[in-house]
């Protein structure tokens, strides 16, 4: 009589999900040993375009990095802009205007607006519904309009500088950046019906993927994931960084830490950035948008690390200094890495087609990951 785990072992097969696959976003294998339409266990394959940035940044300058920052999360490019030259000024105890500072923040909720878009329509696309990607990203072209009019850019942003910004914001910007604030607000609504409340929608998400507190903390899930667990730790409120403590935000949680609540949290963290970009608009001091730094910035001996709060969660930059311009060692740590390994966990003994709503709802991105 064959055992109950031959029988199993007998029954199962293997199925590859990527690396070119509409569900994994980019080149992100998962490879699912299935039961029927079950997964029995699912295993990220990571690696496809790993481009070893931490080893360029610890050989070269340290500004001659800015432009690799943009390229690991192309879609929320600024926050790890801001990360890097924040660790920069830190080692190197170069000031920052406050008036940089400001415009670091306004650009930076900007683009995780963008990025909160760009994830909502693409979720959804995955579930199988094709009208709200053309809504959301109605909506973020009118923010990428904006950020190219100071950055010159429209995806891998290279606009921060240490000390400041590559350049000062205009009269346009401000008047553009006030008017989508307007327009954003009254589409709001228009997602509330088109998805929050469309019934195939909730049947999809609703205690699919569920990450508890405990196992949020034991992989060291961050961003939306985490609080959409209900831990209220958002990097901007907990440890305030630049200029973030000047505003008056919430930060959203959820109660069940499914896909819905992932997603109800996000479209929340849209309407928080709009409110920071409107304080920091009214607030915005005169004076110069880039301070005093070196041409060639020394690392003094010693260690550094600074942390801000990207689309994705929590993003740490650490570094080794040994008195010359190169760091003598650079580490980068990215929520999608710490994000995605709950995915074997999360992912045992769920459906497949629920799998794809999981994976869409983590909003993974991949460069990330493989930096």
């Amino acid at each position: 009589m064959k055992s109950e785990t031959n029988t199993q072992q007998n029954q199962s097969f293997t199925l590859n999900m990527g690396p070119q696959h509409p569900s994994t976003h980019g080149v992100l294998q998962v490879i699912l040993e299935m039961d029927g339409e079950y997964v029995l266990d699912p295993q990220p394959v990571l690696g496809y375009i790993h481009r070893m940035h931490e080893k360029m940044g610890e050989s070269r300058p340290c500004r001659k990095f800015l432009p690799n920052t943009g390229r690991m999360d192309y879609v929320c490019a600024l926050p790890f802009n801001h990360g890097y030259v924040g660790l920069i000024e830190r080692a190197a105890g170069i000031e920052v205007p406050p008036r940089a500072e400001y415009i670091r923040v306004i650009t930076s909720e900007l683009n995780r607006v963008a990025s909160h878009l760009l994830w909502l329509g693409a979720f959804l696309l995955d579930l199988g519904a094709f009208t709200p990607i053309m809504y959301s990203f109605d909506d973020r072209e009118q923010i990428l309009d904006i950020l190219e009019e100071i950055t010159g850019s429209r995806l891998t942003y290279c606009y921060f500088r240490p000390g400041g910004v590559y350049q000062d914001i205009s009269d346009k910007f401000i008047e553009g950046t006030r008017a989508f604030i307007k327009r954003m607000r009254s589409r709001f609504s228009i997602y509330e019906k088109l998805v929050a409340t469309n019934i195939i929608f909730i049947k999809r998400a609703e205690g699919v993927g569920v990450i508890s507190p405990d196992m949020a903390r034991r992989y060291g899930v961050t961003g939306p994931l985490l609080r959409g667990s209900g831990i209220s730790y958002d990097i901007r409120k907990q440890e305030p960084y630049s200029v973030y403590s000047d505003f008056d935000f919430d930060v959203p949680v959820g109660e069940n830490g499914d896909s819905l609540d992932r997603y109800k949290v996000r479209v929340q963290e849209m309407e928080q950035s709009l409110r920071i970009i409107e304080q920091a608009l009214d607030k915005l001091p005169e004076g110069p948008y880039l301070g005093k730094a070196p041409k060639k910035i020394k690392l003094p001996p010693g260690d550094s690390s600074f942390s801000v709060e990207a689309a994705r969660g929590e993003l740490a930059y650490y570094l080794v200094g040994d008195g010359s311009e190169i760091p003598y060692r650079l580490k980068i740590r990215v929520p999608s890495y710490s994000n995605l390994s709950v995915l074997p966990e999360l992912g045992r003994g769920i459906l497949l087609a629920d799998l794809v709503t999981i994976m869409g709802s983590f909003d993974l991105v991949i460069p990330e990951i493989d930096r």
